[in-house]
C-alpha cells in the first residue's frame, strides 16, 4: 500500500499541488468487483482545500488516472454500517449516497479517522459519523493532539504514522558501520544465529554500561529531570497560549473564508455584468435601424436618383438587421422579438410600395413607347429601349433586395414585366416586319407582278417558266434561239441580281435590327432581375448539325451548377415570352422571300447561318441563339426544298420530237445556280450545305442528261451527251468548285467519249462500201486466215478491192465529206460552238482510218501495187476548203 501511495502522490497529486494523507482500496457495493482507491488530500496552497478523490486504474495500462473528486465540505454523513462488528462496508453522503466496500476493516477505520481529523482541523462543520465505534471517536482527539504539532506549516494528524510506515533507506555511514561489524564476525552470513547471539550479548553489555553510566550520574539526572519538569510546565503554558491563538486564528480564518467567498461572488457579478453589457451592445449595434433608414423605407422618394439611393441603403441596412446571427437565447428576449416584428413590418410595407411603383413604371413604359411607333412605321428600324433600361437599372439593387427578402413579390414583378413588355414588343415587331415585307415586295404594282395581293398575299412562282421550257424545233434555229433568250431575259428582269441583292440587304437589316434588340433586352433582364446569364464553369453547346433526314437539331451539354443553370433557364423563359412573336414573324418573312424567288433561300441560309454562329459565340444557350437556330431549320428546309424542286423539274423535263435538243434548260439553270451560289456563299460558315446540294444537283443533272439523250429522236444521243457534258465541264472549270472535282473529270470523260463515238459513227457514212470491204477482211483474219492469203478469197480478191476503190475517187470523197459537214452542222447547236472541234476530230479520225486501210492493203495484198485514189494531203485540203466554204 505504501508503494501505491508513493506512486499516486508522484503521478497524480504532486502535479496538482496536493498532498495525499490517507488511502483506502474499495469497490462499489452490490456490483461487479472493480477496485479503485478513495484518497483524502489537501492542497499545499492556502486557503487549504480538502478533497476526497476517486482514483482508478486505466484500462489501457498500469498507470492510474483521476476519475472523480468531491469537496469535503460537501460531505454530510459518514456511515460505517456497524460500530461493533468488523464490517468493511461504509457509505459517504455527498450530493447522493455512494456505497463502498473496503478491502479491510482496518483500512476503512484508518480512512474514516483521517476524514474526522481533517474535518476537525480545517472545516469544523457538522458531519454526522454514524455507526462508528465510540471508542474510536474518543481516541481520535487524543491521537490528534499528540500527532498534530503546532504551527501552520506542520502536517495534519496521522502524519507521524505515515512517517513511521514509510521505508527509510540506510545512509552511507550506517552502511559502512554494518559492513565493519560484519567483517569482524566472519560467520555472520553462514551462521546468522551465532551472529545474532553475539550482537545480543554486545547489546546487553552496552545497556549495562549505559545503566551504570546513568546511575553514576544520578545527580545530573535529577538536575535533568528538574529541568524537564520546568520545560514541561513551559510547554503547557505555550500550549495554552497556542490554543488561545488558535481559537483567535480560527475566527480570523472563518472571516477570511467569508471574505474570499465574497470576493469570488463580486468577481462573478462583475464578469456577468461585462457579459451582459457585451450582449446588449451586440443587440444594439446589430439590431438598431437608424431613423433615417426607417423614414426612407416608409416615405422615401422612388422617382429621384437620390431617393432611390437612400431607399437602397435603407433596404440593405434592414436586411443586415434581419439577417444578423443571434446568439443562443437572444430569440427568447421580448425586445428582440418586438424588433424582429418591427423589421418584418417595415420589409413588408416597403416591398409593397416598391412593387407598386415598379408596376406603374412598367405600364408607363408601354404608353411612352407606343407613342414612338409612328415615326418608325416607315423606316426599317426598331425603337430603342435603352432610355427605359437606363431608368429601370437604377432599381437593380432594390430588385436584388426584393428577390432575397420577398420572392413572391419579386416573382409577381417578373410576371408583370413580361406581360407588359411582350405586348409592347409584339406591336413593335409586327409593325417592323410589315415594313420589311412592303420593302421586299415593292409598290402595289410590283406586288401584282409577283401575284401578291397585299403584304400577306400569295406569290406565284416565276422560275418554273425556265424549268419547263421544251427544246424548240430545228427549223428557224436562230429565231427560236433568240426567242428563248428573250424569255430568259424576261424572267431575269423579274428576278435579276438587283432584286436579289435588295432582298439580301433587307433581310440582313431585319436580322441586324433584331439581334441588338434581343441582346440588349437579355442583358437588361440579367442585370435588373439579378439573374446569372454566364456560367463560371465550362458549358458547351453543339453547333446546328444536319441529320440524315435534312432536319437541323441543337443539343447542349452543361456542367453548370444548379443555381446558375436554373437562372439561365429563367432568363430564357422570360425572353421567350417577351419575344414570342419573333420566330413566327421571321418564318413568315422567310416564306414570303421564298415565294418571291426560291433562290432567295440561298441568301437567307448564308445570313441566318452567320447570325446563328455569332449568337452562339456570345452565348450558345441564349434565347437569340435558340430562336435563330430554330429559324435556321426553316431556312435550311426551304433551301433543301429549292434543291429538291430543281431535281424534280429535271425529272419532268420534256423535249420536242421535231427540234434538235442543244443545251438542256436544266444544264443552263445549274450553271446559273452555281454561279449565284458561289457569289453568295463566298466565305460563308455553312459551305458544307452548299457542297451537299451541289453533289445532289450534279448527279441529277448527269442522270437527266442521259435520260433526255436516250429519248431524243431528232438529235443523235452522242451529240446530246457531248454538248451538255462539254457545257457542264466548262462551267465547273470556270467556277472551280472544289467539291465537284470528281464530277468535272467525269463530265470531261463523258464529253470526250461521246465526241469520239459520234465522230466514228459519222465517218462510217462517206466511205460506206470501203468500210464494209475492210471490215470483211479483218473478219477473215480474225477467223484464222493468214493476211497474205486474204487476196485468194473470192469476195476479197484484188479485183474486188480495185472495184471498191474506184467507187471513191477524190471528187466523190470531197462530196461525201461536204455532206457530212452539213449533217454535223444540223446536229450541233450554236450556243456550244463545237462544230470546228468536231470537224477537226473527224479529220483526224478520217486520216487514222486512211492509214489503217493502207496498212491492211500492204499486209493483205503485198506487191499488188493497189493504192487509194486520194492522199492524206487531199484529205487535209478537202476538210479545210469545206470548213472555209461554210
Amino acid at each position: 500500500m505504501t508503494a501505491i501511495k508513493h506512486a499516486l502522490q508522484r503521478d497524480i497529486f504532486t502535479p496538482n499541488d496536493e498532498r495525499l494523507l490517507s488511502i483506502v482500496n474499495v469497490c462499489k457495493a452490490g456490483k461487479k468487483k472493480r477496485n479503485c482507491f478513495l484518497c483524502a488530500t489537501v492542497t499545499t496552497e492556502r486557503p487549504v482545500q480538502v478533497n476526497v478523490v476517486k482514483v482508478k486504474k486505466s484500462d489501457k495500462g498500469d498507470f492510474y488516472k483521476r476519475q472523480t473528486a468531491w469537496a469535503l465540505r460537501d460531505l454530510a454523513v459518514v456511515d460505517a454500517k456497524d460500530a461493533v462488528k468488523d464490517n468493511p462496508e461504509f457509505d459517504l453522503h455527498f450530493d447522493k449516497v455512494y456505497k463502498w466496500v473496503a478491502s479491510s476493516t482496518v483500512e476503512k477505520n484508518t480512512f474514516i479517522s483521517c476524514i474526522w481529523k481533517l474535518n476537525q482541523r480545517y472545516l469544523r462543520k457538522k458531519i454526522d459519523f454514524i455507526n462508528v465505534s465510540s471508542q474510536l471517536l474518543e481516541e481520535l482527539p487524543k491521537v490528534a493532539e499528540e500527532s498534530v504539532p503546532s504551527g501552520e506549516n506542520q502536517s495534519v494528524a496521522g502524519g507521524d504514522e505515515e512517517a513511521v510506515d514509510e521505508y527509510q533507506e540506510l545512509n552511507a555511514r550506517e552502511e559502512q558501520d554494518i559492513e565493519i561489524m560484519m567483517e569482524g564476525c566472519e560467520y555472520a552470513i553462514s551462521n546468522a544465529e551465532a551472529f545474532a547471539e553475539k550482537l545480543s550479548r554486545e547489546l546487553q553489555v552496552l545497556d549495562g554500561a549505559n545503566i551504570q553510566s546513568i546511575m553514576a550520574s544520578e545527580k545530573q539526572v535529577n538536575i535533568l529531570m528538574k529541568l524537564l519538569d520546568e520545560a514541561l510546565k513551559e510547554v503547557d503554558q505555550i500550549e495554552l497560549k497556542l490554543s488561545s491563538y488558535e481559537e483567535m486564528l480560527q475566527s480570523v480564518k472563518e472571516q477570511m473564508d467569508q471574505i474570499s467567498e465574497s470576493n469570488h461572488l463580486i468577481h462573478l457579478s462583475n464578469t456577468n455584468n461585462v457579459k451582459l453589457l457585451s450582449e446588449i451592445e451586440f443587440l444594439v449595434n446589430h439590431m438598431d435601424l437608424a431613423k433615417g433608414h426607417i423614414k426612407a423605407l416608409q416615405e422615401g422618394d422612388l422617382t429621384s436618383s437620390r431617393g432611390i439611393e437612400a431607399c437602397t441603403n435603407a433596404a440593405d441596412a434592414l436586411l443586415q438587421c434581419m439577417n444578423v446571427a443571434l446568439r443562443p437565447g437572444h430569440d427568447m428576449l421580448h425586445a428582440v422579438k418586438q424588433q424582429q416584428q418591427r423589421f418584418s413590418d417595415l420589409r413588408e410595407q416597403f416591398a409593397r410600395r416598391l412593387a407598386s411603383h415598379l408596376n406603374s413604371v412598367f405600364v408607363q413604359q408601354g404608353h411612352d413607347q407606343s407613342s414612338t411607333l409612328a415615326q418608325h412605321s416607315v423606316e426599317l428600324t426598331l425603337p430603342n429601349h435603352h432610355p427605359f433600361h437606363r431608368d429601370l437599372l437604377r432599381y437593380a439593387k432594390l430588385m436584388e433586395w426584393l428577390k432575397n427578402t420577398d420572392y413572391g413579390k419579386y416573382e409577381g414583378l417578373t410576371k408583370n414585366y413580361m406581360d407588359y413588355l411582350s405586348r409592347l414588343y409584339e406591336r413593335e415587331i409586327k409593325d417592323f416586319f410589315e415594313v420589311a415585307k412592303i420593302k421586299m415586295t415593292g409598290t402595289t404594282r410590283e406586288g401584282k407582278k409577283f401575284g401578291l395581293h397585299g403584304s400577306s398575299g400569295k406569290l406565284t412562282g416565276s422560275t418554273s417558266s425556265l424549268n419547263k421550257l421544251s427544246v424548240q424545233s430545228s427549223g428557224n434555229r436562230r429565231s427560236q434561239s433568240s426567242s428563248l433568250l428573250d424569255m430568259g431575259n424576261m424572267s431575269a428582269s423579274d428576278l435579276d441580281v438587283a432584286d436579289r441583292t435588295k432582298f439580301d440587304k433587307i433581310f440582313e437589316q431585319v436580322l441586324s435590327e433584331l439581334e441588338p434588340l434581343c441582346l440588349a433586352e437579355q442583358d437588361f433582364i440579367s442585370k435588373f432581375f439579378k439573374l446569372q446569364q454566364h456560367q463560371s464553369i465550362s458549358g458547351t453547346a453543339s453547333e446546328v448539325e444536319e441529320m440524315d433526314g435534312g432536319v437541323l437539331v441543337r443539343s447542349y451539354t452543361s456542367g453548370v451548377p444548379q443555381t446558375i443553370s436554373s437562372e439561365k433557364d429563367m432568363i430564357r423563359q422570360m425572353m421567350t415570352k417577351i419575344f414570342r412573336c419573333i420566330e413566327p414573324e421571321l418564318n413568315n418573312l422567310i416564306a414570303l422571300g421564298d415565294k418571291i424567288d426560291s433562290f432567295n433561300s440561298l441568301y437567307m441560309l448564308v445570313k441566318m447561318s452567320h447570325h446563328v454562329w455569332t449568337a452562339q459565340n456570345v452565348d450558345p444557350a441564349s434565347f437569340l441563339s435558340t430562336t435563330l437556330g430554330n429559324v435556321l431549320v426553316t431556312v435550311k428546309r426551304n433551301f433543301d426544298k429549292c434543291i429538291s424542286n430543281q431535281m424534280k423539274q429535271m425529272d419532268e423535263v420534256k423535249i420536242s420530237k421535231k427540234s434538235k435538243v442543244g443545251i438542256l434548260p436544266f444544264v443552263a439553270e445549274f450553271e446559273e445556280f452555281a454561279a449565284l451560289a458561289e457569289s453568295i456563299f463566298k466565305n460563308a460558315e455553312r459551305r458544307g450545305d452548299l457542297d451537299k446540294a451541289y453533289i445532289k444537283l450534279i448527279r441529277a443533272v448527269f442522270v437527266s442528261v442521259e435520260k433526255v439523250a436516250n429519248e431524243s429522236q431528232k438529235t443523235p444521243r452522242d451529240v446530246v451527251m457531248m454538248e451538255n457534258f462539254h457545257h457542264i465541264f466548262a462551267t465547273l472549270s470556270r467556277l472551280k468548285i472544289s467539291c465537284l472535282e470528281a464530277e468535272k473529270k467525269e463530265a470531261k470523260q463523258k464529253y470526250t467519249d461521246h465526241l469520239q463515238s459520234y465522230v466514228i459513227y459519222s465517218l462510217g457514212q462517206p466511205l460506206e462500201k470501203l468500210n464494209h470491204f475492210f471490215e470483211g477482211v479483218e473478219a477473215r483474219v480474225a477467223q484464222g486466215v493468214r493476211e497474205e492469203e486474204v487476196s485468194y478469197q473470192l469476195a476479197f480478191n484484188k479485183q474486188e478491192l480495185r472495184k471498191v476503190i474506184k467507187e471513191y475517187p477524190g471528187k466523190e470523197v470531197k462530196k461525201g465529206l461536204d455532206n457530212l459537214y452539213k449533217k454535223v452542222d444540223k446536229h450541233l447547236c450554236e450556243e456550244e460552238n463545237l462544230l470546228q472541234v468536231v470537224w477537226h476530230s473527224m479529220q483526224d479520225e478520217f486520216i487514222r482510218q486512211y492509214k489503217h486501210f493502207e496498212g491492211l492493203i500492204a499486209r493483205c495484198y503485198p506487191g499488188s501495187g493497189i493504192t487509194m485514189e486520194f492522199t492524206i494531203q487531199d484529205i487535209l485540203d478537202y476538210c479545210s476548203s469545206i470548213a472555209q466554204s461554210h
